[in-house]
C-alpha cells in the first residue's frame, strides 16, 4: 500500500486523526441530510414546491457516497471481504436505487432504501463495538424460547376463547361481526392498544372487557420478567469468578468465560 492510500486510509477508516475526524463529521452530516431529504420527499406539498432542490441535493449526496464508496474498495487490504460485508451491501444499496431510477422505470418505491443510510452511523461513531452487548439478548431469547412458546400458546388459547365469547355476547351489532373480527379485537384490547373501532356495547361484554384490560397488564409483564431474568443468570455465570488456580502464576479470580489468565495469559486448566 502506497503513503497516499495509507494516508486515505487512516482518514476514511480511523478516527484517531485530524482529518479522520473531520471526515466523519463530515459522513454525519451527508447522511442526516440525505435522511431529512427522504422525509421531505414524502411530503406532497414539499415534494412539489422544492422537488427540484430535492432532486438535486439526492443527486449531489448519492455521488458524494458512491465516490466513498469506490474509494474505501480500492484503499481496503481485502476489497471482496469488504462488497460483502454488512456495512459494504449497506453502502451499495443506499446508492442503487439513485441509479436505478434513470434506468428503470417504476423504481420510485425503491427509493426509500435511502434511509438505510442512517446504518451508517454505526460505522462512522464506531457503535458497532458496543452491538457485542446484544449477545447477551440473543443468548437470553435462545435460553427462554420454551418457555415464551408456552406463554404465546396460553396467550392463543385465551384470544381465541375470549374471541368466541364476545361473538355469542355481543353479535353483529357492536360489530363484532366474526370470530375472527372479535379475536382482532381481543388482540388490540389485550395488548392495551385499543384503537376503539370495535366496542362491546353489552353488560356482558363490558364486563369481560375489563377483565381483558387488566389481563393485559400481568400479559405484557410474562414476557419481559422471563427475559430479564435469563439475561441476568447469563452475565452471572460470564461474569462469576471461577474457582481456578492458574498453573502458572497461582492467582486467582477469573471471569466465567476466561479461558487464559487474565495476569500472564497462560491457559487456563478448566475441565
Amino acid at each position: 500500500m502506497s503513503d497516499f492510500s495509507e494516508k486515505l486510509y487512516q482518514i476514511i477508516f480511523g478516527a484517531d486523526t485530524k482529518w479522520g475526524k473531520l471526515f466523519d463529521v463530515f459522513l454525519i452530516f451527508m447522511i442526516l441530510l440525505s435522511i431529512i431529504a427522504v422525509i421531505l420527499e414524502s411530503v406532497e406539498s414539499i415534494a412539489c414546491k422544492y422537488g427540484e432542490i430535492l432532486f438535486i441535493t439526492e443527486w449531489v449526496i448519492t455521488i458524494t457516497f458512491t465516490i466513498e464508496y469506490i474509494v474505501r474498495i480500492l484503499i481496503v487490504r481485502h476489497p471482496f471481504k469488504f462488497v460483502f460485508s454488512f456495512f459494504g451491501i449497506i453502502d451499495f444499496l443506499s446508492c442503487l436505487p439513485t441509479y436505478l431510477a434513470l434506468f428503470v422505470s417504476g423504481t420510485q418505491g425503491l427509493m426509500v432504501i435511502r434511509a438505510l443510510r442512517l446504518l451508517r452511523v454505526f460505522r462512522v461513531l464506531k457503535l458497532n463495538r458496543y452491538l457485542s452487548e446484544s449477545s447477551y439478548l440473543i443468548s437470553a431469547l435462545k435460553a427462554s424460547k420454551y418457555k415464551i412458546s408456552i406463554f404465546l400458546y396460553a396467550v392463543l388459547m385465551i384470544v381465541i376463547v375470549i374471541g368466541a365469547v364476545m361473538y355469542l355476547v355481543e353479535g353483529s351489532a357492536g360489530g363484532f361481526t366474526s370470530i375472527p373480527r372479535s379475536m382482532y379485537w381481543v388482540i388490540v384490547t389485550i395488548t392495551t392498544v385499543g384503537y376503539g373501532d370495535i366496542t362491546p356495547q353489552t353488560t356482558m361484554g363490558q364486563f369481560l372487557a375489563s377483565i381483558i384490560m387488566i389481563l393485559g397488564y400481568a400479559i405484557i409483564a410474562v414476557p419481559t420478567g422471563i427475559v430479564t431474568s435469563e439475561i441476568n443468570r447469563i452475565r452471572k455465570e460470564k461474569e462469576e469468578p471461577l474457582a481456578v488456580c492458574c498453573p502458572e502464576c497461582l492467582k486467582e479470580g477469573h471471569s466465567g468465560d476466561s479461558r487464559f489468565c487474565k495476569y500472564c495469559g497462560s491457559e487456563l486448566c478448566i475441565s
